[in-house]
């Protein structure tokens, strides 16, 4: 699961910011690119752009809302997550809180605390105009 070799995504920035062990950060964190996190952050937790991912490692602890494309979590999260893409939960992953998300991979031994939510996202359907014979359109 976290091994795997994975694909670029199509993001106008490749950039990986690291936020260290024993780093504290009281306040919400918005981000591009790919964040790793192996210290704390005391609010949200939000991706600014489609191709995002965000990492929490095994040392990694959020104590807010999670709101990102890609999640790969293997630390504590107190709070909801939100993953429009793609959610990955590793062996010590610990959530209390709701999870949502469109694609999940949970290994064993993972946790949640919580309810989780499979969002789909299908394109609204318009059903096709009907074709009256012999009655002219009226313009608008």
């Amino acid at each position: 699961m976290l091994n795997r070799k994975r694909t670029e995504r199509s993001s106008s920035s490749h950039d990986t910011s690291l936020i260290a062990r024993g780093t504290v950060i009281r306040g919400d964190v918005r981000f591009s690119g790919t964040l790793h996190l192996d210290g704390r952050i005391e609010g949200s937790v939000q991706a600014e752009e489609s191709g995002a991912v965000f990492t929490l490692s095994e040392n990694g602890v959020v104590q807010g809302e999670i709101r990102v494309p890609h999640a790969i979590i293997n630390g504590h999260v107190h709070g909801d997550i939100h993953a429009a893409e793609r959610l990955e939960l590793a062996p010590e992953a610990r959530i209390s809180g709701d999870v949502h998300y469109h694609t999940l991979e949970m290994a064993a031994g993972a946790q949640v605390n919580g309810r989780m939510s499979h969002q789909a996202t299908e394109a609204p359907r318009e059903l096709p105009a009907p074709m009256l014979s012999g009655v002219e359109a009226v313009p608008a």
